[in-house]
């Protein structure tokens, strides 16, 4: 990614080989738009990629993550009359979102969500499928969606493989809103901080960690870890081993032992 995209509803900037995702969009509290849908998935596709980035950190302006979804594109959708033979334009509407979602849980880089103010139904979807989720002290955490008349449709699977089903249920079917201190508890988020300076710390020093680990390692590690589940575990077990042969031979392979008997940092530490 030479050249960062224009977006409309999002701010981008890269320092070293992190690329910060703010949406942008304060006025409606970061309501995810079918436009900020299509630049996410946008933005992921390119960074895809691009070796030279090895995190994604999203946050919201203006004090919040994101409301949920826009009520405008919601309204619009309806105006609309599926003719004979297409598909109704709610459902082209919701899928658009879920498969940003999965492009996102998927993506072979280290995805930070830094929580603050509204996480609510599709902004939540958004912070169960990062790898590392930080709440601020303001933080509010929802699935409205039962409470509207509506369903949590796409966000409602990847939050059973975020918390699991039991705590999945009680937040949805009661449409209830939480925060920090909760929403790590149950492991929605892995740490909660005291006040915006401590966000900033942890968001740091996870930063930090990634730098430390290969990514490589780190792309074929988060690859497999999505596989549990989904696959018999001899079948995954045999897969794992070869990838892990692959790696003790390969170039991160070589250079992580050579450093740790040389008692330096390894090469993919330097980042600058």
């Amino acid at each position: 990614m030479q050249t960062l995209p224009h977006c409309e509803t999002l701010l981008l900037k890269k320092q070293g080989p992190v690329l910060h995702v703010t949406i942008n969009r304060p006025e409606s509290r970061n309501a995810m738009s079918l436009q900020m849908v299509a630049e996410l998935s946008t933005i992921f596709t390119e960074v895809e990629s691009d070796s030279s980035i090895r995190a994604v950190v999203i946050r919201g302006s203006g004090g919040h993550f994101c409301a949920g979804g826009d009520i405008k594109d919601m309204a619009g959708a309806r105006n609309q009359d599926a003719g004979e033979g297409e598909t109704d334009p709610f459902y082209r509407l919701n899928r658009a979102f879920g498969q940003m979602l999965q492009q996102v849980n998927e993506s072979s880089k280290v995805v930070v969500a830094v929580t603050e103010g509204a996480i609510m139904g599709g902004g939540f979807g958004l912070a169960c499928i990062s790898d590392v989720a930080i709440a601020g002290p303001t933080a509010k955490f929802g699935m409205p969606e039962t409470s509207l008349g509506i369903i949590p449709a796409q966000i409602a699977p990847f939050v059973v493989e975020r918390i699991g089903l039991t705590q999945a249920r009680r937040l949805a079917l009661l449409g209830l809103r939480i925060g920090a201190a909760e929403a790590c508890a149950l492991g929605i988020v892995h740490q909660a901080a005291a006040s915006d300076e401590e966000l900033n710390e942890m968001l740091a020093q996870a930063l930090d960690r990634i730098r430390h680990c290969a990514p490589n390692a780190t792309a074929e590690t988060k690859a497999l870890l999505h596989r549990v589940g989904h696959e018999s575990m001899g079948g995954l077990l045999d897969s794992a081993a070869d990838i892990f042969a692959k790696a003790v031979r390969g170039s991160e392979g070589a250079e992580g032992t050579m450093a740790f008997m040389q008692k330096r940092p390894p090469a993919w530490t330097d980042t600058k």
